[in-house]
C-alpha cells in the first residue's frame, strides 16, 4: 500500500517520539544540504526532517527544492531546534515529484495577496491561504452540524431554474440553443419553446422559495450550496458565484428567526474557535501587521480573535429600521457629510457605510434590524400592519456589514398575491409556489446567509475573493 503515511498534524500534537513512520509532503524550504521544512496541508507548521549529511546521494540531494514532493521514512525523535518539540530522521527519502527552483513562484518569501490571485491555482500551498480554508472547511462542517443537531432537513434545491426569486433581473440564463443561430418567433424574440426545458432558464440567484415548499412538509430545513449573480459589480464584497445557506422553518415568526440566525451564527463561531486555534492565531497575527500599515484611526479596535470572542459572548442588538434612520440622521457622521450617501429621508435603502457605522462605531456590537419600508425588499415578505414596513430582517457585522437578510414570508394568499402584482411579479408562473399558501397555510420564516460574507468575518481577510476557492467575478472565470 501506498499511502500509509502518517499526517504532520497528528505528529507535531504529540509528544512521543523513538517510533517509525512514513511522511509525504512538500519542500518548503532546504537548508544547509541537511534541514528540510516539510509541509503536507494539515496544518500551518512545519516538520523538521534531518537528512544527515553524507547518508544521501547528491543527485537525491539537488532534487529538494522548494515546492517539491517527498516521501520520507525514519524515525521520531525529541528535537533540539526551538519551537518544536520532535522531528524527524529520515532513514529513506524518494522524490514524488520535482520542481524547478528557478521557475517555481511561491519562494520562501511573503508574497502580496494581489500576486496570489493571480496564482490562485498555487496559493493553497501557502500559510494563509491554508488557514483560510482549512477554517472554510471547519464553517462548512459546522453549518452542517448545527441544523442536523436541530432537526432541520438538508434539501438540495435546483441549480437551474425558471424563477427569479428576488426579482433583480440579474440572472446567467442557461440554453441549449446554438447562440449563432437561435430559433426566433415571428416578432423576432427567441422562441424558448424549443430549448431544453421550453422554456427560458437560468442559475438560480436563491434556494429560498423551493425551500419553503420543503418547509410545508418537513418543518424546518435548509439548503447550502452555490447561488449565482450576473451583477457586475468588480468590488472587494461582490462574487458572481458564492454559496448561501437558507434555512426555512414552518410556524415561525420574526423574532424566532432572529433568535435562531444569532444562535446559529454564534455556534459556528463558536466551533472555528474550539476547532481551529491554530489557523485563527496566525491569521490573527497576519491581521495584526496589516493593521499597523494603516493610519490609527483606521485601525481595528479589537484583533480578530477578541472580536469572534465578543460575537459569541454578547448578545446582538435589535433595533428597528426606523429607530436605525434616526440615529444615523442625528449622527456628527451624517451631520458633518461623512457618509458618502447622507441620511435625509425615512425609507432610503442603508449603504454598507451605514451598517457599519451602526455596527463599529455607535453599539458596537452585531446589530439586528427589522422592520424595513416595503418598497425597498422582496415581494415575500410579511406585510406589517401600518402598510409601511415589512417584517424583514438584517443582522449587520464589524467589517462587512450585512451578513444576513430574511424576513417572515407573507402566509396570507390574498395579502401574498396582491403585493406580487404591485411588483410585477408573475403571478401565474408561481403558482407552485402560491399552493403553499392555499393548502395549510401557516406562519413561517426564513434567513439567507452569505457563506463568503461568513468566511470573510471569521478570516479577518478584506477581500472576497481570497476566501472562496476558484473566485468567479466580471472578465473572470478561470480553472
Amino acid at each position: 500500500m501506498f499511502n500509509n503515511r502518517t499526517k504532520i498534524k497528528e505528529l507535531l500534537q504529540s509528544d512521543k517520539t523513538d517510533y517509525d513512520v512514513i511522511v509525504m509532503g512538500w519542500v518548503r524550504s532546504f537548508r544547509n544540504n541537511q534541514f528540510i521544512a516539510m509541509n503536507d496541508g494539515s496544518t500551518n507548521n512545519n516538520l523538521q526532517v534531518v537528512a544527515e549529511l553524507g547518508k544521501f546521494d547528491e543527485t537525491t540531494l539537488r532534487k529538494i527544492t522548494t515546492g517539491a514532493s517527498i516521501k520520507v521514512a525514519g524515525s521520531i525523535i525529541s528535537s533540539l531546534g526551538k519551537g518544536q518539540k520532535v522531528e524527524l530522521k529520515a532513514k529513506t527519502i524518494e522524490i514524488l515529484g520535482e520542481s524547478d527552483a528557478d521557475k517555481f513562484p511561491l519562494q520562501p518569501k511573503k508574497h502580496s495577496l494581489e500576486f496570489l490571485r493571480e496564482i490562485a491555482h498555487l496559493r493553497f500551498r501557502t500559510n494563509t491561504f491554508g488557514s483560510i480554508f482549512r477554517i472554510r472547511h471547519s464553517l462548512a462542517f459546522a453549518v452542517h452540524k448545527f441544523f442536523n443537531d436541530k432537526g432541520f432537513v438538508y434539501l438540495h434545491t435546483p441549480i437551474i431554474t425558471a424563477s427569479d426569486a428576488e426579482g433583480a433581473g440579474e440572472t446567467f440564463h442557461v440554453t441549449s440553443f446554438d447562440l449563432e443561430n437561435p430559433p426566433k418567433n415571428d416578432d423576432g424574440s427567441v422562441n424558448f419553446k424549443e430549448d431544453f426545458f421550453g422554456k427560458a432558464t437560468n442559475l438560480t440567484v436563491s434556494g429560498q422559495l423551493e425551500g419553503e415548499l420543503g418547509a410545508m412538509g418537513f418543518g424546518e430545513v435548509y439548503t447550502f450550496g452555490p447561488t449565482f449573480r450576473a451583477e457586475n459589480s468588480n468590488t472587494t464584497r461582490h462574487l458572481a458565484e458564492f454559496w448561501m445557506i437558507e434555512p426555512e422553518m414552518a410556524f415561525s415568526d420574526l423574532d424566532d428567526n432572529a433568535n435562531l440566525a444569532e444562535e446559529f451564527i454564534k455556534y459556528i463561531i463558536g466551533y472555528v474557535l474550539d476547532n481551529n486555534k491554530d489557523d485563527l492565531e496566525f491569521l490573527a497575527s497576519r491581521l495584526l501587521e496589516e493593521e499597523k500599515q494603516k493610519p490609527l484611526q483606521e485601525r481595528s479596535e479589537m484583533g480578530l480573535l477578541e472580536k469572534l470572542q465578543f460575537v459569541i459572548n454578547n448578545n446582538f442588538e435589535r433595533l428597528t429600521y426606523t429607530e436605525a434612520i434616526d440615529i444615523l440622521r442625528e449622527s456628527n457622521h451624517n451631520k458633518k457629510k461623512k457618509f458618502q450617501y447622507i441620511i435625509d429621508k425615512w425609507g432610503v435603502d442603508l449603504q454598507s457605510e451605514h451598517e457599519r457605522y451602526l455596527v463599529e462605531k455607535h453599539f458596537k456590537k452585531p446589530v439586528i434590524l427589522t422592520n424595513y419600508p416595503k418598497e425597498i425588499k422582496a415581494f415575500y415578505m410579511r406585510s406589517n400592519d401600518d402598510g409601511k414596513t415589512v417584517a424583514a430582517m438584517d443582522i449587520l457585522a464589524p467589517g462587512i456589514g450585512e451578513i444576513v437578510g430574511g424576513s417572515q414570508r407573507e402566509e396570507r394568499l390574498d395579502k401574498l398575491t396582491e403585493r406580487m402584482k404591485e411588483m410585477n411579479i408573475p403571478v401565474e408562473e408561481l403558482s407552485w409556489y402560491l399552493d403553499t399558501r392555499r393548502f395549510g397555510t401557516v406562519p413561517h420564516a426564513g434567513f439567507g446567509l452569505g457563506f463568503e460574507r461568513l468566511v470573510l468575518f471569521v478570516t479577518g481577510m478584506t477581500n472576497i475573493r481570497d476566501v472562496i476557492p476558484f473566485p468567479r467575478t466580471p472578465k473572470s472565470a478561470e480553472f
